[in-house]
C-alpha cells in the first residue's frame, strides 16, 4: 500500500522544495506540479510533491492519519487498542 502525506511548502528553490508537516521537514521534488509556491499544500509521495490540495483537505487527511495511527496503539511494544 502506498500513502501520500499532505505537507505545506515552506521553501522553493527551482524544482526542489522544503515541505513541513507536524514539525517534520523534508526536501522534495516539485517538477510534477505547476506553479508550486511557499504556502501551498501538496501531497508528497516517494520524495515528490505529486498534487496540490486545498488546506482544508490537507487538515482533514492529517486528522484521519492521526486517528488511524492512534487506533493502532503502541505497535513497538506489541500493545494494540
Amino acid at each position: 500500500m502506498c500513502l501520500g502525506i499532505p505537507m505545506r511548502i515552506v521553501e522553493v528553490d527551482g524544482d526542489v522544495g522544503i515541505v513541513e508537516s507536524g514539525g517534520i521537514k523534508r526536501k522534495v521534488g516539485l517538477m510534477l506540479i505547476d506553479g508550486a509556491k511557499v504556502g501551498d499544500w501538496v501531497i508528497v509521495h516517494a520524495g515528490f510533491a505529486i498534487e496540490k490540495i486545498k488546506p482544508e483537505d490537507a487538515m482533514e487527511t492529517l486528522k484521519l492519519i492521526s486517528e488511524g495511527a492512534a487506533s493502532l496503539g503502541d505497535v513497538s511494544s506489541g500493545e494494540e487498542k
